[in-house]
Parts: structure tokens; sequence; C-alpha cells
């Protein structure tokens, strides 16, 4: 398993719909793990967010992860990323495709249910665990 992990913001999302602390439940599995987010993961994850202390909570969470830096050359890379899984057929939404980016620029894998990561070359993915969701 990678020694960086980008969280998706699904596996916040999901946690939050089964009314679990993101935070926490995320911060204890990682253990010694450096924890990855990107611009892309916290717009989706923030602006869902009701409480103004859970916002600042999550927020402050992400804020000492590892942030995944876009610069011009990170957009031409994510482009490529694009043009090459439409090339092959797998056609993911655009949110998803600079989510990848993100963790393949870090090499880094990506903690995710979201099934449009598997098969995407040098992209490690790690399914959350079952025990989250009871």
């Amino acid at each position: 398993m990678a020694a960086e992990i980008l969280v998706d913001s699904n596996v916040y999302i999901d946690l939050l719909k089964h009314r679990k602390d993101p935070a926490s439940i995320i911060g204890e599995w990682a253990g010694q793990r450096d924890l990855v987010t990107c611009g892309m993961v916290r717009v989706e994850v923030l602006r869902g967010l009701k409480s103004p202390a859970f916002y600042d909570r999550i927020s402050s969470f992400m804020d000492v992860m590892i942030n995944v830096s876009t610069p011009a050359a990170f957009w031409s890379a994510a482009s490529a990323l694009a043009w090459k899984l439409d090339r092959k057929g797998k056609v993911i939404p655009g949110t998803d495709v600079i989510i990848a980016a993100c963790a393949l620029s870090l090499n880094c894998a990506i903690l995710t249910s979201d099934k449009h990561f598997t098969g995407i070359e040098g992209l490690e993915v790690i399914t959350p665990p079952d025990e989250w969701w009871s």
C-alpha cells in the first residue's frame, strides 16, 4: 500500500450520510500514512456541509493533509489523462479526472468507493473498509 493516500470526496460524503465524523474515522484508519487532498475534493466535500462548525472541522482536517498543487503543467497532464481515457472508451466525469490526476501527480493511492478510478494506469485504488458503513 502506498505511503500517501488521497481521500476521494465520496468517502467523506458517504461517511457523513452514515452520520459519522470523517476526520475521526479517516484519521484513525490512516495511522502513520500521509493523507492527501486536492482542491476538487475540498470543493465537493465542503460545499455540502450545513453546519459552520462542521465546515471548520473538516476544512481544518484537510488543511493538515498534503495538498496537491495544481500549476499550469498539472492541467496539461489532467487534460492528457482525460484524452487517453476517452480514447480507450473510459469516459469519466471531469471532476474524477482531476482527482485521479492529483493522485497520479504525487504517485499516491486513492481511497474511494467510486468505480470510475479502477483501471486507470498507474493508480492504486483502495476501497474503504466495510465496517465504516455499518
